[in-house]
This record gives C-alpha cells, structure tokens and sequence, in this order.
C-alpha cells in the first residue's frame, strides 16, 4: 500500500464521473442507437440518466460532475441534462471498453484538480433508497482518501445470478455497517451450481461497476497494468483541439483493445476495498430485470402499458400503445414498439443482443 493520507478537504476535491456511452443492445426493441437505454424513463417520471445526476445531489457539486460519451450522443446528453456544464461533457474518440474512458475522465480531473477524487457510475442502473446509496458513497470516498487504494461497490446477492461478476472479500477495514471489505478477487459471470456455492460462502458481492479513486492512484495502476491505454489517453489530451496530431492521436487511441476496467485494472490490483453496498441496485441490464423494478403482482408477472394479462405467471409485457393481450403464459417477454415486437421467454432475456446482432447483418439500420 502507498502512504495513507487524507485527501478529501472537506469534499472540495470529490468528482463524479458518469458513463453514458453504452448502447444498451439487450433492452431492444426501445434502446436504439440513436436513443439508448440511458435514455429511456423505465420508471418515474426521469430518464435513466437523469436519475443517475440527481442521485449526486448533497454529495457533489454539478461543477463536480463529468459525463463521458461519445460524440453520437452528446446532444442527447445536452438535452436531458440541461443543468451540466458544457466543459464537463467529455468525449470519447472511440467506444474502447471502460478502462479508456475512465482513464480519460481521470485525466480530464488531474487537469482541472490534481487532488482530485473521483467516483464513477453508469447512466443506466436504478438504485435506492437515495440516503443508502449516498451514505455508502460518502464512506467510499473516505476509504479512497485514506487507504490510497480502488473502491467497488459490492452487491449483496439476492440469487444466483449468472448475469453479473462476483467478487470474493476479504478482511475488513471498516466493521460497522456499512461494512468495507479487501477485495481477494475478481470471477466473470459463473454457472448456476458456482453461483449457488458463492452465495453458501457468503463472501462473495456481485461486482456493480461503480468506483471511488483518487486520480494519482489510478494513474499508477493504469501505469502499472495498462499503459498503452495511458500513452494514447497522454496523446489525445496533449493535442491541439484540431489537425494531424490530434487526428494521429486518436487514430492511436481508436486501435487500443478495448477492456473493461475490471480486467486491465481492478483484477490485477493488490490495492482494492469494497463497500458493502446495502442499497437497492439493479442495472437494468435485460427486460427480465423488469420485474425488479415494476411492481409485481401475485403471479409473479410485471407490466407496462397498455396490456391484458389472464392467468399468466412470471411474464414481462410493455406496449407502447397497441394491447398486448396474453392468456396462460409463463415465463414470457412481450415488448412491443412502433416498428417492432419482442418476443422471448424471460429466462433468454439477455440473448436479445442476438437480435440486434442479426439485424447489423441484414442492414436493417431502421430497427437499430
């Protein structure tokens, strides 16, 4: 571990970076690429990303907060989010996995705070209640500030969920509730039996993908496990705002692999802590995570819209207007759109991307 010192100032150096690039492939048929999940309102009256700035507010300033993107979606983010500085949207040169993207949103900070502490989360999860969430950030901040470590926030397993990565904790540092934890290891999305025997154990957390660092921390990982994306994060930021070098730069940059952070950093790191994150999380990331967030009535089914359910059971329906009418199903995704309906069984929700894959192959670019 490097030297402990306090960075935090009172909160003056506490920056949030927002990631709002992704295209949300596997919410097909209503995330396009010209309108993505991020985009959408699955719940409330605010779109995901809206939700997502709002969830800040009492922990850091709107000045404080960075959204990264790419630049398809930079009037999108200009439009949902009036209240953000147009010098803190940041954009990418191409979409190259989180580990380029943060270490440019990190770059971005040392420039303007060479102090600065930085959170990072998605524009594309629902959590609550507001006072967990925000408590457990406060305490993520504090422990990046004082152990000069990584921070994840682990997730309480509900199931044994294949669609996540798991963590496996540790010792503690912090034994109160909510409690910090070392982090031993990263593992990918495993089968049912190993889920099921992470759960028994009790120390594994699904892994949420939101962070608290200080930037000089990072950048010595990133130096340390991945500096081919720091030297072209180095070459963009140093070029002028237009002509060949910047154009080289990126051209450099849009060749880098593209990887998670998980896997260029946070796996090979020997200087991680996870606090227990004892918030409601879900990251919406197929339509079965639906019927954690709608209301579920007593047959385990979850709608939206304009929709007639008779003796079905564990269903997801959203119509956008047309009815959607269904009679003794089980286990069954409806989602119908202007152009479009989807149908599949909710336990192959997360092979939707499949469909939108085959619709790149077709050129069917309208259903995109």
């Amino acid at each position: 571990m490097g030297a402990r010192t306090s960075r935090g100032g009172g909160g003056r150096h506490r920056w949030a970076v927002i990631m709002a690039g992704g295209v949300g492939s596997r919410f097909w048929p209503h995330s396009r690429r010209k309108r993505p999940k991020q985009f959408l309102n699955v719940q409330g009256q605010h779109t995901l990303i809206e939700d997502a700035l709002h969830r800040l507010r009492g922990v850091v300033p709107a000045e404080r907060v960075l959204v990264v993107a790419g630049p398809e979606f930079s009037g999108l983010i200009r439009r949902h989010l009036k209240q953000l500085p147009a010098k803190n949207l940041v954009i990418e040169p191409s979409a190259r996995g989180t580990a380029a993207c943060l270490a440019l949103a990190a770059k971005e900070i040392e420039k303007r705070d060479p102090e600065g502490v930085m959170a990072v989360f998605t524009a594309d999860h629902v959590i609550g209640p507001l006072d967990k969430f925000q408590r457990c950030v406060r305490i993520a901040y504090a422990t990046a500030e004082s152990e000069r470590c990584l921070v994840t926030f682990g997730i309480k397993p509900t199931g044994p969920d294949t669609g996540f990565g798991y963590i496996e904790v540790g010792a503690a540092l912090r034994r109160s509730r909510p409690r910090v934890l070392w982090a031993k290891r990263f593992v990918e999305k495993p089968d049912v039996a190993t889920a099921r025997r992470y759960l028994r154990t009790g120390r594994y957390y699904w892994n949420s993908g939101m962070f608290v660092w200080c930037v000089d921390v990072l950048a010595e990982e990133l130096a340390r496990y991945a500096p081919k994306i720091v030297r072209a994060v180095d070459a963009v930021v140093a070029a002028p705002s237009r002509g060949p070098v910047l154009a080289r730069a990126r051209r450099v940059f849009s060749r880098l692999e593209s990887l998670p952070i998980d896997v260029a950093v946070m796996e090979k790191s020997d200087r991680v802590a996870v606090v227990e994150g004892d918030f409601r999380w879900d990251d919406v990331g197929s339509w079965a995570a639906m019927d954690g967030v709608w209301p579920r009535d007593s047959a385990g089914n979850v709608s939206r819209g304009n929709v007639l359910q008779i003796d079905c059971r564990d269903t997801v329906l959203s119509s956008d207007g047309r009815l959607i009418a269904a009679v003794g199903v089980d286990d069954l995704v409806v989602v119908e759109s202007s152009d479009a309906i989807l149908i599949c069984p909710k336990s192959r929700a997360q092979e939707v991307r499949r469909i939108v894959d085959e619709l790149k192959r077709r050129g069917d670019l309208d259903r995109l």
